[in-house]
C-alpha cells in the first residue's frame, strides 16, 4: 500500500475529485491548508493598503491506495489539478505498512 498526500490550489479540488472517483477511489481525506513553496507568498491591496501573504490557501489531500495504483492515481492527480502555473501544488508519495478499519477490524487492503 502507498499513502498519497497531495497538496493543491483549492479551486481544483473538484476537478481533482471527480478524476479519482472515475478511477474507483472510494475514500479520501480532505484538509484546508496554509503554506508556500518557490512562489514565497503574495502581495495583495486590501481598502488600498498593500500587505504581504506569507502563506497560501492551500488542500490537501490525503489517501492510501494499493501499490498498483499509485502510479495511475499521481498522474490522475496531476492531469487533473495541473493549471501550467506557479504554485499548483506537490504530490508526495509514501509507503503504507498497515491499515485497520475500525468498526470491522479488517486490516491491509481490505481496510482500504
Amino acid at each position: 500500500m502507498k499513502k498519497i498526500e497531495t497538496v493543491i490550489k483549492p479551486f481544483k479540488l473538484d476537478e481533482v475529485k471527480d478524476a479519482l472517483n472515475d478511477l474507483g477511489i472510494s475514500g479520501m481525506t480532505i484538509s484546508e491548508v496554509k503554506g508556500f513553496g518557490r512562489q514565497r507568498g503574495h502581495r495583495e491591496i486590501y481598502r488600498g493598503a498593500e500587505y504581504q501573504t506569507d502563506f497560501i490557501p492551500k488542500v490537501k489531500i490525503d489517501l492510501v491506495v494499493d501499490e498498483e495504483m499509485a502510479d495511475q492515481v499521481v498522474a490522475t492527480i496531476c492531469e487533473a489539478a495541473n493549471t501550467g502555473k506557479v504554485g499548483d501544488g506537490k504530490i508526495f508519495v509514501l509507503p503504507m505498512d498497515g491499515a485497520v478499519r475500525i468498526r470491522t477490524g479488517e486490516a491491509g487492503k481490505d481496510a482500504i
